[in-house]
């Protein structure tokens, strides 16, 4: 293959299975988002010289849907690196194999750390930038960085400004389901197949199961087989490993006529923090759904009452 843009670069091809596909025939968000990670991952590394652990994905959007037979392509480079992470951007298309015709699925960010070895501290090189499309990049992951950040923090003071005032609203709506309705519970045992190759569980397979109980929590409201549309601060507040009992938690936070926004918490345990009922948080994100009636035509989700 020709060698173009990034020395960093990295290409994934998968041809789209029936294993790989929903009830409706199109390509699965779990395993699209297994694929992003593990290309957006070995791109990292390519870089870093060291294993590297996602961090973060910026807003994820889903534009187009892959069908059985077509062929999806991940393409992955290191935009920037900072002192020990780097952004790596990630494409992702879908090629059909009839016509040749391509078209965009998603264009997302992520943000890997390198790992240091032993007691030693990772400092990353500098991104070599070879293509006018290099340079863009490299200048905006900065900006990029700069609102990632900010987010995050906004979010958490709006979050305590929340609690200070304690005050929710209550008013039951006409018509309203209750959100206790869609919560949803999955317990899953990471297995050495679902880890990394240094051990931690693939930040891919977390978002994978993460979808599997949004997606049932939004089928509640719907009652039918909801789209997946993006996924939305997506972060990790820590590792987990094999052996490690991964907890989901599921709820619809709120509906807006023809999407619904899916909040879920992610908790792991050891053995000794089971037994003792003692959870680390390691991710929570946000995933907006619609759903589609057999002509294709987006259906109206109830109003929630919280």
């Amino acid at each position: 293959a020709e060698r173009a843009g990034s020395l960093m670069a990295v290409c994934m091809c998968q041809a789209v299975l029936p294993a790989h596909a929903g009830p409706r025939g199109e390509l699965g968000a779990g395993p699209l988002l297994r694929w992003m990670d593990a290309a957006a991952c070995l791109a990292a590394e390519k870089h870093a010289g060291v294993s590297c652990v996602t961090a973060s994905m910026d807003d994820i959007q889903f534009e187009e849907a892959a069908r059985v037979g077509q062929i999806i392509a991940i393409r992955t480079k290191v935009n920037r690196a900072f002192k020990t992470s780097m952004e790596v951007g990630i494409k992702v298309t879908v090629q059909d194999v009839l016509s040749n015709a391509e078209k965009i699925v998603s264009v997302a960010y992520a943000t890997y750390v390198a790992k240091p070895v032993g007691a030693g501290k990772v400092e990353l090189k500098p991104v070599q930038l070879l293509s006018a499309e290099d340079h863009l990049e490299h200048s905006l992951a900065i900006e990029r960085r700069r609102i990632r950040l900010g987010y995050v923090q906004v979010f958490q003071k709006l979050m305590q400004e929340s609690n200070k005032e304690g005050d929710f609203y209550t008013c039951e709506e006409k018509g309203a389901v209750s959100t206790d309705h869609t919560h949803v519970q999955s317990t899953e045992l990471v297995l050495p197949p679902h880890a990394n190759h240094h051990g931690n569980t693939f930040g891919g397979q977390i978002m994978a199961w993460m979808q599997t109980v949004a997606s049932i929590s939004a089928s509640r409201l719907c009652h039918c087989h909801p789209i997946l549309k993006s996924v939305n601060m997506f972060k990790f507040w820590g590792p987990s490993f094999v052996g490690d009992r991964l907890v989901f938690n599921a709820i619809v936070n709120n509906t807006f006529h023809n999407s619904v926004e899916v909040g879920v918490r992610v908790e792991a345990y050891n053995c000794e923090e089971w037994i003792k009922a003692q959870p680390r948080h390691i991710n929570s994100a946000f995933l907006i759904f619609s759903a589609v009636n057999d002509k294709g035509e987006l259906l109206t989700f109830p109003r929630v009452q919280p």
